[in-house]
């Protein structure tokens, strides 16, 4: 039976490079696939493609491709990747100049369409009930979830590395299941299936013991050489999940429940651009160390609609953060968040909202009298969302100013300022987004 050796490369903008290029060392892979994209960085891809046309993709993109390309090449693994953001055309090139430099003949796609900032005006969006054209000016993206199509025409193509922009994140690994097995784009079932393997590998080491490990109740060996994940996928869309030998990390029944359940709301109808997913008799099987037996997922028609990730300017955050510690040091951080927040006042609705916390105490779960043992240091955080920059900037401020204007005992103080992205999101006719693949270099062209 013919197998597909599929490897997770990244599983957000900022995941580690040393594993994938194990990966594409020794994998024996036949695809490898970096995720990199979330709802927020896309939107600030679109801003960074704004201030200059050349950037917009993701800027570790070349040093993952330096790490991983050459091996790639030299054993027939192909890439396929998100990393395009807002602007896979511009990636592409990076692709293409990483590849001049190393010598080597790479045959490189760049799949568009996703941004639908030019036809979504009059869309209403989810979070505000408004339409997106009411943002006006502050708008700064809208990209849609595509599914596997181009990415399947690029693979057609035979592209050594595909790049594209926003696409839903299981897509990914769907399409060269779809491109390398040739599944019908009906086939629910075996889509479905395919949609399942994406999720499980999607987040990387997730599901290898990465956001898993928990000392004394979750072990973890050797999680300073976490390995990422790799599946090997069967025509009838089942797998076995694994990692390298020889890497640290874990794939078990746990780490793989736990990421099969990662951001599902409803199990029997995970809606997807391709497919509407049924992981409600997924089963997971044991059946060796690190090798987990994927089976059960089905799916159904999907919907007609994509979601649209809308991005837009939403002010600017101002914090500042100092640390209390020792005798009293509780009433004392509260005795700075209540300056800061006193003093901020003289600003009225520049601020539009703001909080203080004491990380160590109660910044993300609230303190039950008796419950806990109490902390002998704590860091007072104190962050505005303001309507200008220079307003932000005295949040900040304020908080420096406590080293002599507040209570005994700060140090290390730190202030902060950036402009706000602000997420909405609203769902549009599948024919609305118009995709593109555009092979941007043939193997020819280098010498």
């Amino acid at each position: 039976m013919k197998v597909v050796r599929i490897g997770a490369g990244a599983g957000f903008q900022g995941d580690r490079i040393e594993p994938a290029a194990d990966l594409a060392r020794r994998g024996e892979l036949d695809f490898l696939v970096f995720e990199c994209l979330a709802e927020r960085t896309i939107a600030l891809a679109q801003q960074a493609k704004l201030a200059n046309p050349t950037a917009g993709f993701d800027p570790l993109l070349e040093r993952r491709m330096r790490a991983v390309l050459s091996d790639c090449i030299a054993n027939g693994t192909r890439i396929i990747t998100n990393a395009g953001a807002a602007n896979p055309q511009g990636a592409a090139a990076c692709v293409r100049s990483v590849a001049r430099e190393l010598g080597l003949s790479v045959k490189v796609a760049a799949v568009t369409g996703d941004d639908v900032l030019d036809r979504i005006g009059e869309h209403i969006l989810d979070e505000t009930g408004q339409t997106a054209a009411s943002l006006g000016r502050n708008l700064v993206s809208a990209n849609a979830y595509i599914g596997c199509d181009g990415i399947v025409e690029a693979l057609a193509a035979d592209a050594d590395v595909v790049i594209c922009g926003r696409a839903s994140d299981p897509a990914l690994f769907l399409a060269p299941l779809v491109h390398s097995f040739g599944w019908a784009m009906d086939d629910w079932t075996r889509l479905g299936r395919g949609t399942l393997i994406g999720h499980m590998l999607e987040c990387a080491a997730q599901v290898t013991g990465g956001y898993f490990a928990d000392p004394g109740s979750k072990n973890v060996n050797d999680l300073l050489n976490i390995g990422f994940p790799l599946a090997e996928v069967s025509e009838d869309g089942n797998a076995v999940i694994t990692k390298l030998p020889g890497t640290g990390g874990l794939v078990s029944r746990a780490t793989c429940t736990e990421q099969l359940l990662y951001e599902i709301h409803d199990p029997a109808r995970y809606l997807q651009p391709d497919v509407v997913a049924d992981f409600s008799r997924v089963t997971l099987e044991e059946i060796g160390p690190d090798r987990v037996q994927v089976k059960g997922a089905s799916g159904t028609p999907p919907t007609g609609k994509l979601k649209v990730s809308v991005g837009y300017r939403d002010g600017w955050l101002g914090e500042g953060q100092m640390s209390y510690a020792g005798v009293n040091c509780i009433e004392r951080g509260r005795l700075a968040l209540d300056l800061v927040g006193a003093r901020l006042q003289v600003v009225g609705p520049a601020i539009r909202e703001s909080r203080g916390d004491l990380i160590g105490l109660d910044s993300i779960a609230p303190t039950v009298p008796g419950t806990r043992q109490r902390p002998t240091e704590i860091r007072m955080r104190y962050a505005a969302r303001c309507t200008d920059r220079a307003t932000a900037q005295r949040v900040g401020e304020e908080v420096e100013s406590l080293y002599l204007c507040g209570p005994a005992g700060g140090g290390g103080a730190t202030k902060s300022v950036r402009e706000i992205i602000g997420i909405a999101s609203t769902l549009v006719p599948r024919d609305l987004v118009r995709l593109d693949c555009a092979l941007l270099e043939e193997r020819d062209e280098v010498a």
